[in-house]
């Protein structure tokens, strides 16, 4: 240990130390020239590449643009998740029946109309014809039935709305 330490305060190590430090900067002087180079020659590459154009430019370009895309895709996946939540409550199923209300009356003039969303709400109207009298009445429907009492004819139109799964 002792050696070592009388080594550090001599001459000779001081000279040794200046070798290096000058050997380190002609290192680093070396590398730099290197790099300068060999980017002098990725630039000459690039653009040969690129028939005249710097294909470095060219695909930060394309990055720029597949980035817009993405954030556009995005955009539309959003809206259309957007329209999915509202097409639930949009009428979606329709069930239709024709029939004679009254027997004088010759055909099938009166109907029976349901109009029901994804959940099977919505509404069944009835529509009565009569030779002096026209009159349509409206139901509300939840999940399929009403709290109102439902003709045969109405039941008939929400099973047949609800039948178009």
């Amino acid at each position: 240990m002792e050696y070592i330490l009388e080594l550090l305060k001599t001459d000779t190590f001081l000279y040794i130390m200046l070798g290096s430090i000058i050997l380190l900067f002609v290192l680093y002087i070396s590398t730099v020239v290197n790099i300068t180079k060999l980017r002098k020659s990725y630039i000459k590459f690039m653009k040969k590449l690129g028939n005249g154009d710097n294909v470095d430019e060219m695909l930060r370009t394309y990055i720029g643009v597949v980035q817009k895309v993405e954030n556009k895709n995005n955009e539309l996946t959003s809206y259309c998740e957007q329209l999915d939540k509202h097409i639930e409550k949009c009428t979606q199923k329709i069930g239709m029946v024709r029939y004679n209300a009254f027997r004088d009356t010759g055909s099938d003039l009166s109907f029976a109309l349901a109009l029901l969303d994804e959940n099977n709400n919505g509404v069944v109207l009835n529509g009565i014809y009569a030779r002096d009298m026209s009159n349509i009445y409206a139901k509300p429907v939840e999940k399929g039935t009403s709290k109102y009492a439902l003709s045969e004819e109405e039941k008939e139109a929400i099973s047949r709305a609800m039948s178009q799964e």
